[in-house]
């Protein structure tokens, strides 16, 4: 057997750990899942009421927009609005062209916030960039706060684009323009964190992110940008799209840079549907962590697909109902029963691989298919512990999940380990 097909993730890159409100990002700590809303900041109850559920659903960092003095104004009254709610989740100013001033004009605004993130695109142009730069990042210094310096090739800085076009052409166009942007990405985020520690803001207070929407250029940013630094960085595609789109695309390029060790936190960016559900990223970005190996949130429900054997719908009813309220549970459960999102569950729908994948689950069930005599067995452990029999086939088996749940993770089960 071939050394390929054993192989597992490469070690994660050795970046410098940063602590943002008490949520360690980089430096060998685990990758850090990350949203952000859409509700106007401005709006303290709509912003309040979608922050809460991102941070339930599992959001460990949630970036809000501050655009204008009164989302600045707002933001240390959500802050105390979700303390309140024991809602303890970092936040994180997303700032653009105005972010020294509002910081500035605001300090109950900058003292509030876990992280500033700032864009060296746009944070101001020709003579005013550097010092509105330098100016954030002093403000940053004041109140001891991290800063995440994320380029985005939708606003990139067009001065150093056009000096680096400039000099591949006097060069005869040794680099297509693509590759001359990538190197335009790489280069303005490494600029900009290097000015920032001239500055005085140290190492570990830096984080990197260098967003595009095509999945290769991502791969290849990200790539350079990680040989060339030690900052801990953020990934995300950008504008990545609705749906499946999405989804696809920015599991695609992120999933090869964590295989490769590349990335200390992550955002799914995912465009909904009109008045969707904001949490659907957070739960994607989970999955893919998940999937991957490399961190557990939820207990795991494997369901067959189905085909011309199951033609019933039960195992996808079943399969789905306990997904579901395994995942709403999460937020009781992560402090009632410790690790319980190592769970695992199958549901299947016939005789084929039905008892042999229940077996491998620590709790799973093999529905009857097509012409099978109408008995589900379950097996518990990897051992047959009942036979579910009746048009209650469905309860009875969310009934055992729960009753197993209790009795491998519940208190009474730590005490008598």
């Amino acid at each position: 057997m071939s050394e390929n097909y054993l192989s597992a993730p490469l070690p994660r890159k050795q970046t410098v750990g940063v602590n943002v409100g008490g949520v360690v990002i980089g430096g060998g700590a685990p990758v850090v899942v990350q949203s952000m809303t859409n509700t106007d900041t401005a709006d303290t109850d709509a912003t309040v009421r979608q922050v809460a559920a991102l941070a339930r659903a599992g959001s460990e960092l949630v970036r809000i927009t501050v655009d204008r003095d009164e989302s600045a104004a707002a933001v240390p009254h959500i802050r105390d609005r979700l303390a309140r709610m024991n809602v303890r989740v970092p936040l994180i100013g997303d700032f653009h062209y105005i972010g020294h001033k509002l910081l500035a004009d605001h300090p109950a605004c900058a003292e509030a916030l876990d992280k500033y993130r700032i864009n060296p695109g746009n944070v101001g142009f020709r003579e005013k960039r550097d010092r509105q730069f330098a100016e954030i990042v002093e403000m940053a210094i004041r109140h001891d706060k991290p800063v995440r310096i994320g380029v985005n090739w939708g606003s990139l800085d067009q001065e150093l684009l056009t000096r680096l076009m400039d000099k591949n052409q006097e060069e005869g166009f040794p680099l297509t323009a693509q590759q001359v942007t990538r190197e335009a990405i790489v280069q303005s985020a490494l600029i900009s964190a290097s000015m920032a520690e001239e500055i005085g803001l140290p190492r570990n207070r830096i984080i990197l992110s260098a967003k595009v929407s095509q999945v290769q250029d991502l791969i290849a940013v990200y790539t350079e940008l990680a040989r060339r630094s030690d900052h801990a960085l953020h990934l995300g595609l950008t504008e990545a799209g609705m749906d499946t789109k999405g989804i696809v695309a920015s599991s695609a390029s992120m999933g090869i840079l964590l295989q490769q060790g590349i990335g200390d936190t992550i955002r799914i960016s995912l465009t909904p549907e009109p008045n969707g559900d904001r949490t659907r990223e957070v739960k994607v970005s989970q999955e893919l962590l998940q999937t991957m190996g490399f961190r557990s949130f939820v207990p795991i429900v494997a369901a067959c697909p189905g085909c011309g054997r199951t033609t019933s719908t039960v195992f996808q009813e079943l399969a789905q109902n306990i997904q579901e309220h395994l995942r709403e549970q999460m937020p009781v459960w992560r402090e009632k029963y410790p690790g319980v999102e190592e769970l695992n569950v199958a549901v299947m729908g016939c005789i084929v691989n039905g008892p042999g994948e229940s077996k491998h689950a620590h709790i799973g069930i093999s529905l009857p298919g097509t012409g099978e005599t109408p008995a589900a067995p379950v097996f518990i452990d990897g051992k047959k512990a009942v036979t579910l029999r009746g048009p209650t086939i469905a309860e009875d088996f969310h009934k055992l999940v729960l009753d197993y749940v209790e009795n491998r993770y519940g208190t009474g089960s730590r005490k008598s380990a």
